[in-house]
Parts: structure tokens; C-alpha cells; sequence
């Protein structure tokens, strides 16, 4: 178990002071080793688990007696151990502190006391992380996602840049965990998972690049941007397509030179990384358009990968997920306690069409589980309900919408340009009027299958 440098500077420390001026001697002894540390003003500030970055509070006993709670309510509500400060002989008092909560600091205490707390609690915080680092249930019983993982397992255990092609919903993130998670070098640091789709633009170089104390109004701590949150681990950098050209820019030098400077410093900060990228766009398309930058383009796209869609994983898949989230959601008992699940469900899952890919699957799973726990059987005048917010499939045409019989005309009109042009699909689109890449996303969407016979 690493107890060195790496280990605080992957280390978040949140500091709620009380009656003590304590959060800034916090900061000063603990920011030269890389630590972020975090003024947290109530109970609620603080993250709720699961966390997969080791962490630390350190609070002032002055704040127990207005809050209510002790030091047991704290470890059961976050899941992570204090260090108390009190006033001297205060550490001897049996009903705030119990054995397992010796963690006591004076409230004098200097930068060496301090380290020396943290450096006990190292190794169980570190252990802590890892263990819950561990994602969710991957489901890959379909052909398909079994050759996906398998480009997967070629390509996880280097250091090359990876972008990942895939639907809204389909599990990118997921993905891009199993890199990490397999990863023999930067398997062992953090993941860092950021949406780039979701930055604001003037706060894009503080997130991405962190900052210096006092660099401005309200900096009152150093901060940690992304990229140094991500050092020796993986970058995950979600929605890369959404990004800003001029925010392109400064991602292209980070990757360029390997260091960053944090705003408000003159001190270059060196990073070592594994990033993983990925897009539900065409940036081939867009760099075309100049709406991305080709430089940064080629920089990312090192190993291309493409994640099926819900729908090309197919029916085994669709299954054996439905009964993944169940699972989850109930507990292997609460699962077990019940019948086995129904034909006719796992039927109506495997035909239905889930334009939110694996997302809003789960979001049915959800539904289902509630009425499961409610009714306590797999009851189906209930449960068939649940699914006519999908795309019909499952279903009779009764339950179709007059969107989907639009759809269904059109999907009619595609077949009959396929067959007017032998299956050829750039002849096709260009008699459509459309491009090729459109005429096989409509392919995909009505699931058009090569040299399908054209409807009655």
C-alpha cells in the first residue's frame, strides 16, 4: 500500500472549524504536499459516498453540540474518518470519543501532529478508495460487446490515448473505468471523470487547471484542476465534442508538453496520465466542418473504439441487464425472494426499443422494481403499462403513436430507395437526398438489416 507523496496528493481533506481558526493552518501545513483541502460550513457540505478518492475531515469538536451528532453519526453518514480537534484533555472523554474514534488533535496543533494523524489513517483511507473504485456490473453476454471487450483488453494495458465512439447512454463512462481498471501502471492512481459538455466557459482553466491561493476573489485555498486530480490515473473526458475551439486549444497543450501551470503560480506542475476521450459525434465530420481542431483530433485519437448501441448488443444483452438492475435495486435477497422472472417480460424487453440505450433501460428496471416491491410478484397487468413510454416493439399496434406510424413510412421509403439501388448505400443517400453517414444512422434507427426484403 503506497504511503508516499502520490498517496496525499490524492487525498481530499475537508476542514469544518468551528469556534477554531483551524481551516487555514490546514491548508498551509498540508498544500505543499499536493492535498486538496476544503472548507465545509455543515454536515450536508460534505460529499456522500460512494467516493473513489481517499478522504479525511478534520472537525472541531465546538461544532458537535449545535449540529447533534457524534462521532459515530458522522462515519455512518460519510463514511470517512475525523481527526477531532479539542481543547487539552478533552481527548479522554469517552461519549464523544470512543476507541475507535481516537483521532484527536490538540487545538495547537502543528504541521508535523497533523502528518502524523493523517499518516495513520493513509492506509485504510487508500484501501477505502480502491475498494470502492470498482464500477458496476458489466453485462456482456452478446456477441458483440464480447469483440468490443476484447479490443478492450487489447489496447487497456498501454499508455496510448483512447477515444470512444458511442450512443447517448450506452455506457461510456463504464467503458472508459474498465481502461482504467485494467491498466497495470495508471490503474493504480485515480480516476477522474469530467463532462466537457457541462463546463462553464470562464471556469474552464480553474476546473482544468486549478489554482493558486489568493489567485482570486475567493480563492482562499489552493485547488487541484483536473488534470492534477488525474495525475498517475486516467483522465476521462466525456462529450469531448462539446468542447469550445478555444478550450481546445489549451487541452491540445497540456497533452503537448505534459505540465500545466495552476492560475495565480509561475510553478509548471509535470502530469502523467492516461486519457481516455469520448464523443457521441463524428469528429472526423467536425474537424471537416472546423468546428474541432485536427490537430487535437489526431492527438486523441490514438485507438479508436466504437461501443455498440443497446440495440446491436441485442435481445441477451437487453435481459440479462433488466435482471443486473433489479438486482441492484432490490438485493440479491429481495431478488431471490421472488419468482423467477416472467417469459413474457424478458420478451418484452428483448423486442422493445430503448432510443436511451442502456440509460433508459435502467430507468424501466427502476420502474419495475418499485412495482415489484410494492405488489411483491411480477405483476403484469402493472408492468406492461411501464413500457408504452418506450418506442413501441414490445407491443401490439394498438399502443403505437401516429409519431411511430410516421416513422414506420419512412422506414418504408428507405427500404424502397435500398432496393431501387441495389443495396448500394451512397447511391441510396444520394438519391434521398441525404448523406451516407445519415441514411445509416436512419438504418440503424428503424433496424434496417442489409438485403431485407422490402414490406408488403
Amino acid at each position: 500500500m503506497k504511503t508516499d507523496r502520490w498517496a496525499y496528493e490524492s487525498l481530499e481533506v475537508y476542514v469544518w472549524e468551528g469556534k477554531y481558526d483551524i481551516a487555514d493552518r490546514v491548508a498551509r501545513f498540508l498544500s505543499p504536499l499536493g492535498v486538496d483541502v476544503i472548507r465545509a460550513g455543515a454536515l450536508e457540505a460534505l460529499p456522500a459516498e460512494p467516493r473513489t478518492k481517499p478522504c479525511v475531515a478534520v472537525i472541531s469538536v465546538s461544532v458537535i453540540g449545535a449540529a447533534k451528532f457524534t462521532a459515530l453519526d458522522w462515519e455512518a453518514a460519510h463514511g470517512m474518518p475525523v481527526i477531532w480537534v479539542a481543547a487539552p484533555g478533552r481527548e479522554t472523554d469517552p461519549g464523544r470519543f470512543p476507541a475507535e474514534y481516537a483521532h484527536i488533535l490538540s487545538d495547537d496543533f502543528t504541521g508535523p501532529d497533523l502528518r502524523n494523524q493523517i499518516g495513520k489513517l493513509l492506509p485504510q483511507l487508500l484501501a477505502a478508495a480502491e475498494t470502492g473504485n470498482t464500477g458496476a456490473e458489466l453485462v456482456a453476454e452478446s456477441a458483440a460487446m464480447q469483440q468490443f471487450l476484447a479490443q478492450v483488453d487489447t489496447f487497456a494495458d498501454f499508455s496510448s490515448n483512447v477515444m470512444l465512439y458511442g450512443e447517448t447512454g450506452a455506457g461510456k463512462e463504464r467503458i472508459a473505468q474498465l481502461f482504467h481498471e485494467r491498466n497495470n501502471i495508471y490503474g493504480k492512481g485515480p480516476f477522474v471523470a469530467v463532462n466537457c459538455g457541462a463546463i462553464p466557459d470562464g471556469l474552464f482553466e480553474s476546473q482544468f487547471f486549478g489554482h493558486a491561493k489568493g489567485a482570486f476573489t475567493g480563492a482562499m485555498f489552493a485547488h487541484r484542476g483536473f488534470f492534477e486530480q488525474a495525475n498517475g490515473g486516467t483522465l476521462f473526458l466525456d462529450e469531448i465534442g462539446d468542447l469550445p475551439l478555444f478550450q481546445q486549444v489549451k487541452l491540445l497543450r497540456v497533452l503537448e508538453e505534459n505540465a500545466l501551470t495552476r492560475l495565480g503560480s509561475t510553478m509548471p506542475v509535470k502530469l502523467d496520465f492516461r486519457l481516455v476521450a469520448a464523443t457521441n459525434k463524428d469528429l472526423r465530420e467536425a474537424v471537416s466542418q472546423g468546428r474541432f481542431r485536427a490537430d487535437l483530433y489526431f492527438r486523441l485519437a490514438v485507438i479508436e473504439l466504437r461501443l455498440p448501441s443497446l440495440e446491436e448488443r441485442g435481445a441477451v444483452d437487453k435481459v440479462a441487464l433488466l435482471i443486473s438492475f433489479l438486482k441492484q435495486m432490490l438485493g440479491p435477497s429481495g431478488f431471490e425472494a421472488l419468482p423467477p422472472v416472467p417469459d413474457w417480460l424478458k420478451g418484452a424487453v428483448g423486442t422493445a426499443f430503448f432510443t436511451g440505450n442502456v440509460r433508459e433501460l435502467r430507468n424501466l428496471a427502476e420502474r419495475v422494481g418499485i412495482t415489484v416491491q410494492q405488489t411483491g410478484h411480477w405483476d403484469e397487468a402493472r408492468i406492461r403499462p411501464l413500457f408504452r413510454s418506450l418506442r413501441p416493439g414490445a407491443f401490439d399496434g394498438n399502443e403505437r403513436t401516429a409519431d411511430w406510424r410516421g416513422e414506420t413510412e419512412e422506414r418504408r421509403r428507405i427500404v424502397a430507395a435500398l432496393d431501387a439501388n441495389s443495396w448500394r448505400r451512397q447511391d441510396t443517400a444520394a438519391s434521398l437526398g441525404i448523406s451516407r453517414k445519415v441514411l445509416w444512422e436512419k438504418m440503424r434507427k428503424f433496424q434496417i438489416a442489409d438485403n431485407e426484403a422490402e414490406p408488403a
